[in-house]
């Protein structure tokens, strides 16, 4: 990856003339089933684009209650792009789809024009608070069947829909088709240093460009890093697998180290949930035992896999883990 990087053709991606830019793009958009696609810094710049892009001044996205966009962003879609976002709980399931669509406010009831207009319906693939947890590719195929009745769009913040497509043994496409945008990211599982995709039509991802722009993110030779984000997927895509058998591996044994903190059943991908008793001082033993793991709640941890953590990384962390688990309080 670093050596496609050195090697890169840039140019000026400002004006589009960056060819390792444009190659990125052209490859993700094929990938996706999709016309377009537009390279940002980050996943939260690429859902901020390609959300304001659909969604109007006045408008609101509605979303899962624990989703990225409303967890994770710090509110940008409020704070600057004057879209508001409501939630719904258990969007993924088991909330009846019957109930989804009936919270759309897709358009004026009886001329009540004093009720916001939904825009967009958003999705995760994976669910990062839910520990990587694939969507059913059924459930996403009804969801756009109801956008579409509705006339809003269905985003897809699509991390790591690799993870998903992987888990499910389905090509990217399969699932990039079902929506009408996403944004995707050649960080995180992929292992590029920086950057992420908003794919959609050419329209909507010209107006992503803009927002991008308004952003401060638009960049000049970026082929630099463009040109890891297309090593990553075009060499990076079936090892997640791997990544995904370790998370197994390791769920396993620290299910077996300390039974009910742990369920192994529900590691689909790359992540694992584990509860503790305080996660910040767990966090902070085990880092000093060299091994980092993260708190996304007091008594939750999340361990994560990815290229950089082999077999043996495995091992020794469940080693490491495993010991602190048995020796530490569990939750309550």
């Amino acid at each position: 990856m670093r050596r496609a990087m050195a090697d890169a053709e840039v140019g000026d991606d400002v004006y589009g003339e960056d060819p390792s830019v444009r190659a990125l793009e052209e490859h993700a958009a094929d990938l996706l089933g999709h016309e377009a696609a537009a390279f940002v810094p980050s996943g939260t710049m690429g859902n901020f684009c390609a959300l304001r892009a659909a969604a109007p001044v006045g408008t609101e996205i509605v979303a899962d209650t624990e989703a990225h966009i409303v967890t994770y962003e710090l509110g940008g879609l409020a704070a600057l792009g004057g879209v508001q976002t409501r939630t719904l709980s258990g969007l993924a399931g088991p909330l009846d789809l019957a109930d989804v669509a009936a919270q759309i406010r897709a358009h004026s009831i009886g001329h009540n024009y004093n009720m916001i207009r939904t825009s967009v319906l958003a999705v995760e693939n994976t669910q990062a608070r839910a520990g990587g947890r694939v969507w059913p590719v059924e459930r996403l195929e009804r969801l756009r069947a109801l956008t579409d009745d509705a006339g809003v769009v269905l985003h897809c913040d699509g991390a790591r829909i690799w993870n998903a497509a992987v888990a499910l043994g389905v090509p990217p496409r399969r699932l990039g088709e079902i929506f009408g945008t996403l944004s995707v990211c050649l960080s995180k599982g992929l292992g590029a240093p920086v950057g992420s995709l908003v794919v959609g039509d050419a329209a909507h991802v010209e107006q992503a460009r803009e927002w991008r722009k308004r952003l401060g993110g638009g960049m000049r030779q970026a082929g630099v890093i463009a040109a890891a984000g297309l090593y990553a997927l075009r060499h990076h895509l079936d090892r997640l697998a791997e990544d995904h058998r370790r998370a197994g591996e390791l769920a396993a044994t620290l299910a077996d180290a300390a039974p009910g903190r742990v369920e192994p059943k529900l590691v689909e991908t790359n992540m694992i949930l584990v509860e503790v008793g305080d996660a910040d001082a767990f966090v902070a033993r085990a880092a000093e035992r060299g091994v980092l793991v993260g708190a996304v709640s007091p008594t939750t941890l999340r361990l994560v896999t990815h290229l950089d953590v082999d077999d043996a990384g495995i091992r020794r962390a469940g080693d490491v883990l495993a010991r602190l688990l048995a020796t530490s309080r569990p939750t309550g």
